[in-house]
């Protein structure tokens, strides 16, 4: 993971439906299947509409079984939530992030975040900030890459050190 070229970028603001799971990071994630039906069901697919994870937990700091990660999709402007009782909804906040470009296979995705806030961050002129997620932005299905692989853009909340 040397030589990653990251990007600093502005992101707007996210409404997204969400579907929420608690458990290790690394079995499967049966929450996104949830949520696939749900966009299928309501016509919210790329490539209008994202797809982004969010790892709410450090597993370096959490139990595993206790991790929680929500399966996110966003939603048109206008989009009547009120008659969605079975999913959540909520915003993301935009603001200033640095992108890794992540390609590889699906159980390595902690590898970025290692890189992120272990190396890339602490010799960079920013801090994470904390106060906003991590965004996973989903670019492929895994299951239909050729190699198994997964392709997401890591979206790191970022603000400028205070020297």
């Amino acid at each position: 993971m040397i030589n990653i070229n990251i990007v600093i970028k502005e992101l707007p603001e996210y409404e997204v439906a969400f579907v929420r799971r608690v458990g290790s990071y690394f079995e499967p994630q049966d929450h996104w299947e949830k949520l696939m039906h749900w966009t299928n069901e309501n016509g919210i697919f790329p490539p209008h509409q994202s797809f982004i994870g969010i790892s709410l937990d450090n597993p370096e700091f959490v139990e595993s079984d206790k991790c929680r990660h929500d399966a996110c999709v966003t939603i048109p402007a206008g989009f009547k939530k009120e008659k969605h009782s079975n999913i959540q909804f909520k915003k993301l906040d935009g603001g200033q992030y640095a992108l890794y470009p992540f390609y590889d296979k699906p159980e390595l995705l902690n590898l970025a975040y290692k890189y992120m806030f272990e190396q890339w961050l602490p010799n960079s002129e920013y801090e994470a900030d904390y106060d906003r997620y991590n965004l996973e932005f989903g670019l492929n299905n895994p299951w239909e890459d050729p190699d198994g692989k997964m392709k997401v853009d890591l979206f790191v909340p970022i603000k400028k050190r205070i020297s």
